[in-house]
This record gives structure tokens, C-alpha cells and sequence, in this order.
């Protein structure tokens, strides 16, 4: 559980938000994706908060985007880069503060991070390791924020994903908006890949190895592992005794198109509906 950086989150809801088991904060900057019509317009008026959520060891969860303004060149596909200084600067103010960048899009974000300490990391979307501005600007279930960018960013996210580097793990950011959001005019931000976000990681990573971006040596057994649970969970300082175990299975059938409540009163539309994937079996 994490709350929503507000300016009535104050220190003294820090200690009470610990105390409760709740792990971090996540942060949106002001009007960049859905439901952040009360996000952060300036991180300053925070820092008495960072500063207690550095003493209670609680986790800071960025949206890394700035958020457009008259006059200036910032646009979706630059954002998060332009997010970046803010980034360092809070890490430079609050050393000891841990923080994700989330759902990272380009190279430049993953280089910002690699740049910072140990108390910084960034996840990874199974999404973004395969996309790029040419498939969300013509399919609006592929539209998320941030939204993909150029193939080098996805040759670096790809790259990255199987590094073994602890600072990346697996953010799956699933969004399950209903498929008439996004087709009014209006289009939600927000991908869908559950339940098949980690058979989809396999996929990217198949797809990188016969693209030549990466080497079927680079995917082994441990750096999945790594990857997809293992730096996540240390980063976080999760332990779980149930020692429970996945296994992944050859594509034997494809995604579904459309998936259904119940009463059929909501639909939703799954990432790469239609394509095989690789299943997961619990253990």
C-alpha cells in the first residue's frame, strides 16, 4: 500500500502511514497521465516530508515527467527527460531517501539513474520493451505515460532488463481501463498486461535476441529471476517464507482480445491481443 503525494500529507502523516505498514509514496506530477489532476506542481513544499520518510526508511515513487507549460518545449516525448535534473536534485537533497523512478522510457532516464547512489532504482515495464512512438501513435491501447520513445530507448531498455544490474527490476504499471476510454476522444493513458506481464517479458526478450539487440546468453535463469522479483523485493526490504516458485511454459495460445467482468458491463482490451505468449504456472 502507498499514498498519493498531496499537500495534506504532512511528516506527522509519515509516522502514522509507517506505523500502518504502508511502504512509500508515490508521486504524479500535476496533469501529466490519468487521475493526477492533484499532483505535484512543485517538490519543494515536500521536503519536510521526504525528510521524515527518510528517517521512517519509507520508499519514494516518482512518475518522472515534467508537466508542460506555456512557452516551453516540453512535450510527451521529451518529459521525462526533462524530469531528470529534478530527480538528481531531490537525490542530492535527500541521500539517504529511497526512491524509484518508474516505468523508465528512455536511455537517458536509465542513464540518470545508474548516475545516482544505491538508495536509487527504477523499474521497467513489460510494455516498454516493446514499443516505440510508432506503435502508440496509430493504437491507443498502446498509449501509456509515459509513453515509449525511439527504438535506442527500447534497445536500452532491453539491454538493461537482462544487465543484472540491481538498480532495474520489473513495474508492470498494468492500467486496466475500460476499452471505451480509449476509444472517446480523450484517450486514457494506461496499458494492460495482466495476467500476462511476465510471459510478455520473455516475449521482448526473444524478440531482442532476433533483433541482435542482446544475446541468448544474456537470458539466463538468474537474471529473469533477478529481474522480474528478486531486486525488486530487496529494494523494498520485502521477506516472504512461502517460498513460492513460477514456471514459464511455451506459447500455446494467444492473448486474449477482449477480457469481461462478469456481467459483461466492463471491458477491457489486453496488451498485444491476439499474440501468443509464454504462460506462468504457479508453484
Amino acid at each position: 500500500m502507498s499514498l498519493y503525494l498531496h499537500p495534506n500529507i504532512s511528516p506527522d502523516t509519515i509516522k502514522e502511514a509507517k506505523e500502518r505498514g504502508i511502504t512509500g509514496v508515490k508521486s504524479y506530477p500535476h496533469g501529466v497521465t490519468t487521475h493526477s489532476d492533484h499532483g505535484v506542481v512543485s517538490y519543494e513544499q515536500f521536503y519536510p516530508v521526504f525528510e521524515e520518510m527518510e528517517r521512517q526508511n519509507m520508499v519514494l515513487n516518482l512518475h518522472g515527467e515534467k508537466p508542460p507549460s506555456a512557452g516551453s518545449d516540453v512535450t510527451v516525448l521529451n518529459a521525462e527527460e526533462a524530469f531528470l535534473p529534478t530527480l538528481l536534485d531531490l537525490h542530492k537533497r535527500f541521500p539517504k531517501l529511497r526512491i524509484i523512478l518508474e516505468h523508465c522510457t528512455s536511455e537517458a532516464a536509465i542513464n540518470a539513474v545508474k548516475s545516482c547512489g544505491p538508495t536509487v532504482a527504477a523499474t521497467l515495464t513489460s510494455h516498454h520493451l516493446f514499443l516505440t512512438v510508432d506503435d502508440w501513435a496509430g493504437d491507443p491501447h498502446c498509449f501509456c505515460k509515459p509513453v515509449a520513445k525511439l527504438p535506442s530507448d527500447r534497445r536500452a531498455l532491453l539491454r538493461t532488463a537482462v544487465s543484472g544490474d540491481s538498480k532495474f527490476f520489473l513495474g508492470t504499471d498494468s492500467a486496466p481501463h475500460p476499452a471505451i476510454s480509449k476509444r472517446g476522444d480523450k484517450v486514457a493513458a494506461g496499458v494492460f498486461t495482466q495476467p500476462y506481464a511476465v510471459g510478455l517479458v520473455i516475449d521482448a526478450l526473444e524478440m531482442g535476441i532476433e533483433m541482435g539487440v542482446i544475446q541468448e546468453s544474456d537470458v539466463t535463469p538468474e537474471k529473469l529471476e533477478s529481474f522480474i522479483s528478486g531486486f525488486g523485493r530487496d529494494f523494498y526490504q520485502v521477506t516472504d517464507d512461502r517460498k513460492e516458485k513460477i514456471v514459464l511454459r511455451k506459447p500455446t495460445k494467444a492473448v486474449e482480445d477482449i477480457l469481461r467482468t462478469p456481467d459483461s458491463a466492463i471491458e477491457v482490451v489486453p496488451f498485444r491481443r491476439g499474440k501468443m505468449t509464454w504462460g506462468v504456472e504457479w508453484k
